[in-house]
């Protein structure tokens, strides 16, 4: 569950603006009374699920609440709430309002953050439009290149692998188009693009392999036997360096490979820092 993470800086928001009392922490410290009335009719909305209008109190408390701290929470929560319930381009617009309105926040690493995971949400599997995927990885390496020490990189870093692993099996899809309806010059560009752009994804093996089979296919033994070489040199225990041998070689017989796991923990633990949750009672 990706929004795991976002609610655990959200959290984390509300008891930095608190004082030592859970009321305290919770009611913004304002006199006007229709302000604070906004604000906890905001709050009341978010935990009962009523995320849009949460996110409608929350940007009314914001235009109510003179403190710039809790003015900027409100607009951080109304994004949130937004993002929460998959409103992703309304949540977009408002994230980059906030960080123009808000830039001395110490949540906006928070907000771009919030802004590259709701571009990655977005993402369709590798048969469909490619943008998305392009536009979430412009994301998240604009972010790890801005904030490289944060949490958030991190976990967009492991997200970044899978992004570029799903441009690979795109690029993989279309190959195997071209190969079906034997058009090897496309395949073959195609393939070189996984080679040499995504050469650490875990589709580089049938990529290598697919162009031992035309290389072969088409007469072009030796670069056949480049890429299966290459092949061998980075991966000799896989199944495609299996086949890929059994081209060249009729009498090879065989001898695998694993990949790993996402945490998605940080976007729970960051609302529950704004919101003030205590996460062992889960009290607020």
């Amino acid at each position: 569950m990706r929004k795991i993470l976002v609610s655990l800086t959200l959290a984390l928001f509300l008891i930095s603006c608190g004082g030592k009392k859970e009321e305290q922490a919770i009611k913004p410290p304002t006199t006007n009374e229709e302000a604070i009335q906004t604000y906890q009719e905001a709050l009341a909305g978010l935990k009962r699920g009523d995320y849009l209008l949460a996110s409608r109190k929350f940007s009314e408390a914001e235009g109510m609440l003179p403190q710039i701290d809790w003015a900027s929470k409100s607009a951080l929560m109304s994004s949130y709430c937004l993002y929460n319930i998959n409103l992703y381009d309304e949540a977009v617009l408002n994230l980059e309002r906030f960080v123009k309105i808000y830039p001395a926040s110490p949540y906006v690493s928070y907000a771009y953050y919030l802004i590259a995971i709701s571009y990655y949400e977005q993402i369709l599997d590798e048969e469909k439009d490619v943008q998305p995927l392009l536009v979430s990885k412009r994301k998240m390496e604009s972010y790890i290149k801005r904030f490289p020490d944060t949490d958030y990189a991190i976990d967009l870093k492991f997200k970044l692998d899978l992004v570029i692993n799903q441009l690979a099996a795109k690029e993989l899809s279309i190959a195997r188009y071209y190969i079906k309806n034997e058009k090897w010059i496309p395949a073959i560009n195609r393939l070189k693009i996984i080679v040499e752009k995504y050469d650490k994804t875990i589709f580089v093996e049938e990529a290598l392999h697919r162009l031992v089979e035309i290389y072969y296919k088409i007469g072009l033994e030796e670069e056949a036997k480049v890429a299966a070489a290459l092949l061998g040199y980075n991966y000799n225990s896989s199944e495609w360096y299996k086949k890929s041998y059994k081209i060249l070689n009729k009498d090879y017989d065989p001898i695998s490979i694993k990949k790993g796991n996402e945490d998605d923990g940080l976007i729970k633990r960051t609302i529950k820092k704004i919101l003030f949750i205590d996460e062992k009672s889960g009290k607020n």
